[in-house]
């Protein structure tokens, strides 16, 4: 028996190392990817002619004039996206109908043939500047579509969008993150237009090397498929992209928003949702703002599921963002902050155990996601958390070091009090942060089981919390 137990002893001191000794598995990301990954919540902003005209997709046709800010302040966009917790705002500096918020050498429906700022204003120069002041960062989405420019449909077009891309990133980078949109509506007798994405994406590797590039199907980060905040309950960082296109040839929405269990490129989920019912200011819609509750509702579905959730908050006709989505930001950071603020399990006595032997997990609950502990592929192993006293619980979050691979396929949560488990819940996979709420439960600790994995299961963070039951998500 004694040999036994030193056997098993010196097995778990071998798991307790692992950190040095375990090698990455199948893809990762990328280190643009994971600076990428690491921001988790940012601002998106849709502004331009639509805003001054109702629309949700302008035509093309409207005249620069309509353009026409009266109070434009990006350092008021930027002093809320900090007040809210955002890390930066992607903003659309070109959207279907062409009109471009910088003064654009390769088109003549821009900010320079407004009436705004005398012809002389630059939106993008102007939300640059209050980027770097606030300390956010900054990033750009250009609509491949545009409904004004004259080659637009013949492939000259595609040497003037590769020019903007060029000028938005020479003139306002460095980016945090460049977006394509893969929108077409042009209709069976609209301009019929072929894209030369792979001289796109090889000229934003040439001129923003360090800038992570969105569209259906990456090459960075994909969209998940619905533009409602969510991503699927198993959410793979993993996609197959061979055979697809962009827009109407991307994937199925079911695919973009789960991801490919054994997909062969790291392409990450983002989450694109809309603070109001549309992507560009209508001021019937100022009643219509999402409660902070319902924000951290998305919350807990995108950044909880582990995607990055990426929130549009659109200007009003001043250029301003309104007292109703600002009040509604600053409460999300609020209950963000009041629902993650105590780690529970950071005092916690934390045990990896394999056949009823336990060594001490040292890096599960070190605040740092690039260390991590081993649980072994035996049956009766997993990782425990035992309370110095009994809490009240209804969230637990786990974390797996993504520089390493994603890895677990499926999990046991196990409650215990007073040494008998009480209730188990099962998920499936973890990824860069994966956030479980459940109705409050007093423990005296419990248990992670890993009961399907590719490999060797690593765990870098564990974190249990007691958040207001109103927002356990249903």
């Amino acid at each position: 028996m004694k040999r036994i137990l030193c056997f098993i002893s010196i097995a778990l001191g071998l798991v307790a190392n692992s950190y040095a000794q375990e090698k990455p598995y199948g893809p990762v990301p990328t280190p643009r990817q994971q600076q990428w990954e690491n921001l988790d919540f940012y601002l998106f902003t849709h502004f331009g002619p639509n805003t001054f005209t109702d629309l949700e997709w302008g035509k093309g046709t409207e005249h620069e004039e309509v353009f026409n800010p009266t109070q434009l302040d990006c350092r008021q966009w930027c002093r809320i996206a900090k007040a809210a917790g955002a890390k930066g705002i992607i903003i659309t500096a070109k959207h279907h109908d062409g009109f471009c918020l910088w003064p654009s050498k390769y088109s003549t429906h821009t900010v320079a043939q407004s009436k705004w700022r005398d012809g002389k204003g630059d939106v993008l120069k102007e939300l640059s500047d209050a980027c770097k002041e606030y300390g956010l960062k900054l990033g750009i989405y250009l609509s491949p579509w545009d409904r004004n420019h004259p080659k637009y449909g013949t492939d000259e077009y595609n040497t003037v969008f590769i020019n903007m891309m060029k000028e938005v990133v020479s003139r306002y980078g460095p980016l945090f993150e460049f977006w394509w949109d893969g929108a077409n509506g042009e209709g069976p007798n609209g301009k019929k237009m072929v894209y030369r994405w792979h001289e796109f994406e090889a000229t934003m590797r040439s001129i923003a090397p360090n800038t992570p590039v969105f569209s259906d199907i990456g090459p960075d980060m994909r969209w998940v498929g619905n533009e409602s905040g969510f991503a699927g309950k198993t959410n793979w960082n993993l996609l197959d992209t061979a055979g697809f296109t962009r827009g109407a040839g991307a994937p199925s929405t079911d695919t973009l928003n789960q991801g490919n269990v054994n997909g062969h490129n790291w392409i990450p989920a983002e989450c694109d949702v809309s603070i109001r019912p549309g992507w560009f200011y209508h001021e019937s819609e100022d009643g219509k703002v999402k409660t902070p509750q319902q924000l951290f509702e998305l919350y807990l579905k995108s950044v909880g599921r582990g995607a990055n959730l990426l929130l549009n908050v659109p200007p009003d006709r001043r250029g301003l963002i309104t007292e109703y989505d600002s009040a509604a930001l600053v409460g999300f950071r609020k209950l963000r902050e009041q629902s993650f603020g105590e780690n529970l399990a950071k005092e916690a006595i934390a045990k990896i155990w394999s056949e009823n032997v336990g060594h001490p997990a040292k890096n599960i609950t070190d605040n740092n996601s690039s260390t991590f502990d081993a649980v072994p592929q035996l049956a009766a192993s997993g990782i425990n958390i035992q309370f110095r006293k009994a809490e009240t619980i209804n969230c637990i979050v786990l974390q797996e070091p993504i520089q390493m691979g994603q890895r677990i396929k499926a999990f046991n949560i196990i409650l215990k009090k007073d040494g008998k488990e009480i209730q188990t819940i099962a998920g499936t996979t973890i990824g860069k942060k994966r956030i479980i709420t459940f109705p409050a439960t007093e423990v005296d600790g419990f248990t992670i089981v890993i009961t399907d994995a590719k490999t060797t299961p690593l765990i870098s963070e564990i974190g249990a919390y007691h958040i207001d039951e109103s927002l356990v998500e249903k």
